[in-house]
């Protein structure tokens, strides 16, 4: 199977209408200023030069409310991109946007340019969570967007956020089913973080807002992953990606941000699965049996997970399986 590229090109907050308590995407994306024409070819170019033959590589316009700049303007950017497409070194694209800047006149214009796939910007799903995050838009319209989006051909993502002001874990819990339903074929999945120049900071300087902590965010997400993993939902995104600012802690006052807090997620989910493995007298072996690519977050971040199978026996190998899907899983034990 050929594998999925998405080469990202980002326009930091270009037409959002207002912005959300948590949101300053020049700090978050590390972009300070909207991409020339030539700056956006040179990062396709450079991106395109390091992605193996035969993938499957998009363009993806994020960072901003792509829809929610004038026609003439996304037509401008779209056709910039259009050579790409032309010449099959991209094979489509991907805009992330609003769900109130959905509507037939702007999925025309997108359509006719191979854009494939649309994110809306959910966040979440509960409508006092929208109120108090100042989304600036309803529940109503996401699934109104969502609707129109699958009606006319395109795929749906959607993105989500955890521990928001007023979310707790049941509202992230139906959050995550509702995008099921909604019939979203991919989905992101955010934890909020307090960055420098936002309305959160205020809030959380004052005492308001308390952000989840580390642990908080890997429970609240192994419990969340299943739940799209189980519905076919291809979770594409977990944890912000980690740009300078953040790396350095320039621009992050407080909250749940790990450069690998994916997979933290996932050691997590499997050390649920193996533990009962861990308990009881001492064995010889166990080699546990895995899909193809899950070996990495079965043995666990740092080895976590086999070492923990080690207090019980004195050898522990973990092998992929071809047979197996998803964290399906075999073990043998002697």
């Amino acid at each position: 199977m050929a594998r999925h590229y998405t080469i990202p090109v980002f326009v930091p907050e270009l037409a959002c209408p207002n912005r959300c308590v948590f949101c300053n995407q020049r700090n978050i994306s590390g972009t300070l200023c909207q991409p020339s024409d030539n700056e956006i070819h040179g990062i396709i170019r450079q991106r395109l030069e390091t992605i193996p033959d035969k993938s499957k590589v998009e363009i993806g316009f994020f960072g901003g409310n792509f829809t929610g700049i004038p026609l003439a303007d996304q037509e401008h950017y779209l056709r910039l991109v259009q050579p790409y497409i032309l010449n099959k070194e991209v094979s489509s694209i991907r805009i992330s946007t609003r769900p109130d800047y959905i509507d037939l006149q702007r999925l025309e214009l997108l359509k006719q340019y191979g854009v494939e796939t649309i994110e809306l910007g959910a966040q979440s799903l509960d409508k006092e969570v929208l109120k108090a995050t100042g989304r600036g838009h309803s529940v109503e319209d996401v699934e109104k967007a969502s609707r129109m989006i699958l009606e006319n051909g395109f795929s749906l993502g959607l993105q989500m956020m955890i521990g928001l002001p007023c979310d707790t874990l049941e509202k992230s819990l139906l959050t995550t089913k509702k995008i099921v339903l909604l019939g979203a074929t991919s989905a992101r999945i955010y934890p909020t973080l307090v960055i420098k120049d936002t309305a959160l900071e205020t809030l959380y300087h004052k005492g308001i807002y308390k952000p989840l902590s580390l642990e908080e965010a890997i429970n609240w997400s192994k419990m969340l992953v299943p739940i799209f993993d189980e519905a076919g939902v291809k979770l594409i995104r977990l944890g912000l990606h980690p740009s300078e600012g953040l790396l350095n802690g320039e621009n992050l006052v407080e909250g749940p941000f790990h450069v690998s807090f994916a997979e933290l997620v996932y050691t997590e989910i499997w050390n649920d699965l193996l533990e009962p493995f861990a308990n009881g007298v001492k064995r010889k072996s166990i080699c546990i049996s895995v899909a193809e690519g899950q070996v990495n977050a079965a043995v666990g971040y740092y080895g976590k997970n086999r070492d923990m199978l080690k207090h019980r026996f004195k050898k522990v190998v973990f092998q992929d399986d071809a047979a197996l899907g998803g964290r399906e899983f075999h073990a043998y034990i002697s």
